[in-house]
């Protein structure tokens, strides 16, 4: 096949890469020239995702990989056409499509009769019937189930292990006609491979869930979920901690029961996913209250966790504090929706003098996220961790010279490691 993919982001090029991997002839388009210079020179444009350079590496001299800047070159006559774009959501849960909406209308001026289109980006309910298949069809001139087929199928991957999360869920896809779901299904088959999960009734593979609201709801209800679940957590941890309780015992015994799955609590729940789509299911569901409360509870969790930190230390008027972790997750080089931004919000709103370290990132990085950088051995009067990065699972007051308070926002580390500090974690008195 040759196949299109739109946007070669953390999730769009190794997309592109498995389609390749495959023997499929695959062009790749994205607005970012250096990103396509990168690309077409074999050398991955961001560093961390697992195989990556060496996939690159083999398919791109091989010529089954490369990309371009211009639609024109990719999309007609193009077998399929992946868009993995991104959708932007402000803080009162309304997307922004304009990137997106720029993208449908390129792809659309270039489409072809007998191209299968699928969208990836995660999306409000009922956005690829209503806003994707007009747009298509005007710009285009052709129509949806007739000329060319649109379907939705989310990804469902994790930054660092997409390779990974490819073969290990199954892949979900809903059309519009029962027709471009056939023609989804025996895309997707073509193009992925699955590794054998004996715990799904249905096995895994490329699932048909009927039409592209279920596939749109499936993805916002997986990731709306884990929102709830950590919320509900965090819930427990701040009484637990006022009752005297270890809330990590807690856990592991509620969920030594096989009806019980709640997750860790911490200092912040960040990442372009779980923070992001409870807002697109609530553009399409104000009245859910349940997500909601779960969404401001999570947003508070930083602030909270500076108030630990300020309980432990005293005033922190002009106190020196490191928040360990810009990146939102450990071994992950990405600060979106990061708890690092209201956690040095919440210090300089109590007088402090925040730092910020982060082992992923330079100097100057953390300065142009407007950050003080941290090294280290120089003095500081108490420190935060805000991402779970191998490395400070290490750390001991040898590192932070001077250090009273430390707050384990991710329980990474140990009080036997903060002899003479006091040491505080989420959820324990």
């Amino acid at each position: 096949m040759k196949i299109a993919v739109i946007a070669l982001g953390k999730i769009g090029l190794p997309l592109a890469v498995q389609f390749a991997s495959k023997g499929h002839e695959v062009i790749g388009v994205d607005v970012n020239p250096t990103t396509v210079a990168n690309v077409n020179d074999a050398i991955e444009p961001f560093p961390g995702e697992a195989h990556l350079q060496e996939m690159l590496s083999e398919l791109v001299p091989a010529g089954k990989l490369r990309a371009t800047t211009n639609y024109a070159e990719a999309v007609p006559s193009a077998d399929a056409v992946v868009l993995v774009v991104p959708l932007f959501v402000d803080a009162d849960a309304k997307p922004d499509f304009g990137w997106m909406d720029t993208a449908t209308a390129e792809l659309a001026r270039h489409l072809t009769p007998g191209t299968l289109v699928s969208y990836e980006t995660t999306l409000p309910v009922g956005t690829t019937r209503d806003r994707w298949k007009p747009a298509l069809e005007s710009g285009s001139g052709l129509v949806e189930g007739e000329d060319f087929h649109l379907v939705f199928s989310p990804e469902r991957v994790l930054t660092g292990r997409v390779f990974e999360d490819l073969r290990k869920y199954p892949k979900l896809v809903g059309g519009l006609s029962p027709a471009g779901a056939e023609a989804a299904v025996k895309f997707y088959e073509a193009v992925l491979d699955f590794d054998d999960r004996p715990d799904l009734e249905r096995g895994n593979g490329v699932w048909d869930l009927g039409s592209a609201e279920a596939s749109e709801l499936a993805k916002l209800a997986e990731t709306t979920y884990r929102d709830v679940n950590i919320g509900l957590a965090n819930q427990f941890a701040r009484y637990a901690s006022t009752a005297g309780i270890d809330i990590y015992q807690v856990i592991d015994a509620s969920n030594s029961q096989p009806f019980s799955h709640i997750h860790q609590p911490g200092i912040a729940v960040g990442g372009h996913c779980i923070p992001v789509y409870p807002r697109l299911y609530l553009w399409n569901d104000p009245a859910a209250t349940v997500v909601r409360a779960a969404r401001e509870a999570n947003a508070d969790m930083p602030d909270y966790t500076i108030g630990l930190l300020e309980g432990a230390y005293g005033s922190l008027e002009q106190a020196r504090v490191v928040v360990l972790g810009a990146a939102y997750r450990g071994g992950v080089k990405e600060t979106a929706f990061s708890g690092v931004f209201a956690a040095v919000e919440s210090l300089i709103a109590r007088g402090a003098v925040p730092l910020v370290h982060d082992p992923l990132y330079t100097d100057e990085e953390l300065e142009k996220l407007g950050f003080t950088p941290y090294h280290f051995g120089e003095p500081a009067d108490a420190a935060v961790v805000q991402a779970n990065h191998a490395e400070y699972s290490e750390l001991s007051p040898a590192d932070l010279p001077g250090v009273k308070a430390f707050v384990d926002g991710r329980r990474v580390s140990s009080a036997d490691r903060w002899a003479g500090v006091t040491y505080r974690v989420i959820g324990k008195a």
